[in-house]
């Protein structure tokens, strides 16, 4: 048996899945699996672990088929997913920090899984692991293409994966946020997953003539950067409506050349998948200039409420502020408020009077501080905190504090976030949401550098309020803390701190919680597995109490979400990607992916089909100076053979596009007569042969 069609019959024996990166394409990282569970989660141990080559990376690995499929620093893998055996490896660079998408394919169309590679969208044929033939310019889409206008260039990459909808293909992009304000824009595109071809687009910053327009000044949209969709995307499967969660327009942090609300920066956008077209949006930031992007991927869940069931979307942010939304029509599900904030004192900058606050539930990340939250815990650290604030003469400032000219501001929370990508996790049978936030502050003034004014301080652009060598907050801890959210009620159900810091512990300071980038997935086992900190741990916390169950250390901090899956063995496993190496909150430095399970689980045998795939991508491998991909799928020689290489390999891209396809016999007639029609050179009885071979070779 060749090994592309092992591993074509490898998805007949998948279990229970993890296809998407968050579990499902509503991002609710909800597990129905209940094979690890509260009373035996303490014997959880480490079952297998892969290391790449290069360190740094926040991907979230999708298990779907019988295999898993992860984007690291230098290419595409796939593995066993019971053993973390290679299968095969697509070398890129670079490629999309946080993972990839899976597309089950068509008819005639193997599955493929989509990532970003630079500024291209690249498709990989999972059976072959080499770039989808028949897809863009051989599996490549080039994303800057429609994206530039009157720039030559700009900057422009994929780093989080796409969403997809039926067999369109959503992206976003990482644009750049900060100086200078004029780029590329980050426009929301659909792509058709087969060919590549440009579906529809949804400009992000409105056009003369769209809704939302009227926000910017009169030339204010041209060549603006930011306001891009850089984290994730979610699905309304059922309804057909994708959720885009917006980031700040360029610039970060001044925008006199933008005055208005600036939509649809920091929005939430509910756009029809099929055409792009706006449903609903709810602009959470006004007129942005503290770099408070939404990143975090819109969760869908459905919240019992007064004896009704809404249909709903949560939107964790920077803030620290949780806003709940029914996913149809935008109406908040606990009401939403504008409130009176500060107003900036800098020439040229017009800020927004009011911000858009949840009635509930409270403020999840802290967003107040007052004198008594400065740390007072251990007095080298006191003493640091101390000589910081009044050496930098700090004025304390609320939510939405603009930095001033003269002295710094000091407010809560910082550019890090409150909540960050990570987003939540939600157990639908406790009718519970999970989330990871951090509290630090940010300082800081603006100061004019030849026509515009920039934010700086003695810790320059991105002060936040701590000790930078140790990343140790100036406030009070706790410094992170794993929160549960009531969703009947919209109130808090618990907070426990997430984290620790050793040097703290060291000298008998505990229970401080730490840092987190990062997000958790709820089981119905009754468990929150998290790892997210900068303190290489891996926890599972009890959902119904809070309280930490399980936790474990790595070699390198997870700065990243956690999967779960049953494996072909009968054994539920939990991996997470060991990657530290974050340049915001450090970690250690590695690329390993780390999977969990119990001891104790008697485990079926893999199928043989398996064992031999692995062996024979081992054979493919031998000889090469890196890890390579599996060959191409070759087909048997004949006299027929030799016509389809004269026929169709002439005709098409590459002999890859015919390899890739799985037809009946109607259709592969069908297919050749078409080929013929436009002009390949082949006579009935040769067009016959063709047809007849490929149906004996690649049947459905």
């Amino acid at each position: 048996m060749r090994i592309s069609a092992l591993l074509l019959a490898l998805p007949l024996l998948a279990q229970t899945d993890w296809p998407v990166f968050g579990g499902d394409p509503g991002a609710m990282r909800y597990s129905t699996l209940r094979q690890i569970h509260t009373g035996n989660v303490a014997t959880l141990t480490a079952a297998w672990t892969f290391r790449m080559d290069k360190p740094g990376s926040e991907a979230i690995p999708i298990v779907t088929g019988g295999r898993m499929y992860v984007t690291g620093p230098d290419g595409v893998y796939a593995l066993v997913p019971e053993t973390g055996e290679l299968l095969w490896k697509y070398d890129a660079t670079p490629v999309a920090l946080r993972g990839l998408a899976y597309w089950p394919g068509s008819k005639t169309l193997h599955p493929r899984v989509f990532t970003g590679n630079g500024a291209h969208l690249l498709a990989l044929d999972v059976t072959t692991g080499k770039p989808a033939p028949g897809f863009g310019n051989e599996g490549r889409v080039d994303l800057k293409k429609g994206v530039l206008g009157d720039l030559p260039d700009g900057r422009y990459q994929l780093q989080s994966p796409p969403s997809i909808f039926g067999d369109v293909v959503v992206t976003g992009s990482s644009n750049g946020e900060g100086a200078p304000t004029l780029g590329a824009y980050g426009d929301i595109r659909g792509w058709d997953a087969r060919t590549g071809a440009l579906l529809w687009t949804f400009h992000t910053v409105p056009r003369p003539g769209e809704p939302g327009h009227e926000t910017w000044p009169a030339d204010g949209w041209k060549n603006r950067s930011g306001t891009n969709v850089w984290g994730f995307f979610t699905v309304d499967s059922k309804r057909g409506i994708v959720y885009a969660p917006l980031g700040s327009p360029t610039n970060d942090f001044y925008g006199a050349d933008r005055v208005g609300d600036n939509l649809y920066g920091n929005s939430l956008v509910a756009l029809d998948a099929r055409t792009g077209r706006r449903v609903w949006h709810r602009q959470l930031v006004h007129h942005d200039i503290w770099d408070y992007d939404l990143a975090a991927p819109p969760a869908l869940f459905d919240v019992r409420r007064n004896g009704k069931v809404i249909p709903a979307v949560a939107q964790i942010t920077k803030m620290g502020l949780l806003f709940v939304f029914n996913r149809v029509t935008g109406e908040p599900v606990y009401g939403m408020e504008e409130r009176p904030v500060p107003q900036t004192g800098v020439p040229g900058e017009v800020t927004s009077k009011t911000q858009p606050f949840p009635v509930k539930p409270p403020p999840l990340g802290k967003n107040t501080f007052a004198m008594e939250d400065l740390y007072d815990r251990s007095p080298a650290h006191a003493k640091f905190c101390k000589e910081l604030m009044e050496s930098n003469k700090m004025k304390i400032g609320g939510p939405y504090t603009p930095l001033p000219l003269e002295g710094n501001a000091l407010f809560f929370p910082s550019t890090l976030g409150g909540g960050n990508w990570g987003g939540v996790s939600v157990d639908p049978a406790q009718n519970r949401l999970f989330v990871n936030v951090m509290h630090v502050g940010q300082w800081g003034h603006m100061e004019k550098r030849g026509e515009e004014y920039v934010r700086t301080s003695a810790y320059g652009g991105y002060a936040r309020f701590w000790d930078r060598d140790q990343r140790i907050p100036c406030n009070n801890p706790p410094f992170g803390e794993m929160v549960a959210v009531d969703l009947g009620t919209g109130d808090i159900a618990w907070r426990s701190p997430l984290g620790r810091i050793e040097a703290l512990e060291a000298i008998g300071v505990r229970d401080t919680g730490t840092l987190s980038l990062g997000g958790s997935v709820a089981t119905a086992g009754g468990l929150v597995f998290i790892g997210a900190t900068n303190d290489s741990r891996f926890r599972a916390y009890d959902s119904k109490s809070g309280r930490v169950l399980w936790e474990v250390k790595n070699e390198a901090s997870a700065h990243t979400s956690p999967v779960t899956y049953l494996g072909r063995d009968g054994r539920q496993y939990v991996v997470v990607m060991a990657a530290g190496g974050g340049g915001f909150l450090g970690g250690g430095s590695s690329n390993t992916l780390v999977a969990f399970a119990l001891p104790g689980i008697t485990r079926k045998a893999l199928p043989a089909a398996v064992s031999e795939a692995v062996r024979q991508a081992a054979e493919l491998r031998k000889g090469q100076p890196k890890v390579g991909s599996f060959a191409p799928l070759t087909l048997p020689p004949s006299e027929a053979r030799a016509l389809v290489v004269k026929t169709c390999g002439s005709s098409c891209h590459s002999m890859e596009v015919v390899t890739s396809q799985r037809m009946p016999p109607a259709e592969w007639n069908t297919i050749v007569a078409n080929m013929v029609a436009r002009g390949a050179r082949a006579n009935d009885p040769e067009a016959k042969a063709i047809a007849s071979y490929l149906s004996a070779t690649l049947p459905r």
